[in-house]
């Protein structure tokens, strides 16, 4: 089989260089390196094995218990990995499936009792409390209707954000780290973490916000290492020294929403709810650095003295998409 370039495989299987690289970053995938090739390459052996964690990505299998089934040979780990997946998803639908029965009956004694005023009293109805609290200790953030019998519907369905918020970023001014090379992450971060203990900004900036983003946005059209940008908040009146450099954010308006380290397939989802919102649309800026969009490393101000490895096992990002309202015509 020919070697594919990882500008090929993001365009073959759809996803992100961000995604495919951070796959790369923590050993679940591997590329290879071509004699007189200046990029990565992917062998048959490296696509099945990234068509596995896509279809475990797509059953919604955390990336760490991804890991633990494909490294393992010996089936029992997988078992294990699905049967803990089932049971959670089971006790989530049994949840949704009560608080369902729960809105039915308000619905039903509403629709009987149209002058009936909705209080406290009623809330509280012995009645309603029993079923409420046979509800089980679950997270209710399962998107999926139990009824549901086919899977392209409910992966759809699954596929479709709720919890996206607006927020606006004020302007600020930041220090900024650039890199180009094959951990662009990886080194800026390490880079960002001594400035961080060198400047004591943790005392001088206690609202400090850390923000990221792809510059250049994936791999470069000769398909050769890509880039990646990182910014931190810091007083108007700091200085700062190479490789820093300070800039001016004007802030903005955007779409958030909220993954745990390496979802960045979501990036597609986020896109795909503004496109789809009646009320804004994206403000795209520069082509070069992910048209305007961010991502913000959550509690970074907690977190900057771990090492790149520990602090992937933890971190929540923020993806951040620059929109504005819509006008009506």
């Amino acid at each position: 089989m020919e070697l594919l370039t990882i500008s090929e495989v993001t365009k073959s299987y759809q996803i992100s260089t961000r995604t495919l690289r951070y796959y790369e970053q923590i050993g679940l995938l591997q590329s290879l390196k071509k004699d007189g090739y200046a990029y990565r390459t992917y062998d048959e052996c490296s696509l099945k094995r990234l068509e596995q964690i896509l279809i475990l990505r797509k059953l919604r299998i955390p990336l760490k218990e991804i890991q633990r089934v494909l490294e393992n040979e010996e089936s029992t780990a997988a078992l294990h990995v699905f049967q803990g997946k089932i049971q959670e998803l089971s006790n989530e639908i049994l949840a949704l499936s009560t608080i369902k029965t729960v809105l039915n009956q308000f619905v039903i004694h509403l629709s009987e009792n149209e002058e009936v005023k909705i209080n406290s009293k009623y809330l509280s109805e012995e009645s309603v409390l029993q079923i409420i609290e046979a509800l089980p200790a679950a997270k209710n953030n399962l998107k999926e209707d139990a009824a549901m019998n086919n899977s392209n519907t409910a992966v759809n369905y699954l596929s479709q954000l709720k919890d996206v918020r607006i927020v606006y970023l004020p302007p600020t001014s930041v220090a900024s780290i650039h890199d180009v090379g094959g951990t662009p992450e990886y080194d800026t971060g390490n880079e960002l973490r001594k400035f961080m203990i060198q400047t004591n900004l943790k005392e001088i900036k206690p609202d400090l916000r850390h923000f990221g983003f792809n510059h250049p946005n994936g791999v470069k059209p000769d398909g050769t290492d890509h880039g990646y940008e990182r910014w931190v908040a810091i007083p108007d009146n700091m200085e700062v020294h190479e490789p820093f450099v300070k800039k001016n954010f004007p802030g903005g308006l955007f779409a958030a929403h909220m993954i745990p380290m390496g979802n960045f397939e979501e990036w597609g989802l986020l896109a795909d709810w503004v496109k789809n919102s009646s009320e804004y649309e994206p403000d795209w800026g520069d082509p070069d650095c992910m048209y305007g969009s961010m991502e913000e490393h959550l509690n970074y101000i907690n977190q900057y003295h771990l090492s790149n490895e520990e602090m992937d096992k933890c971190v929540q990002l923020d993806l951040l998409l620059p929109i504005k309202p819509k006008v009506n015509e």
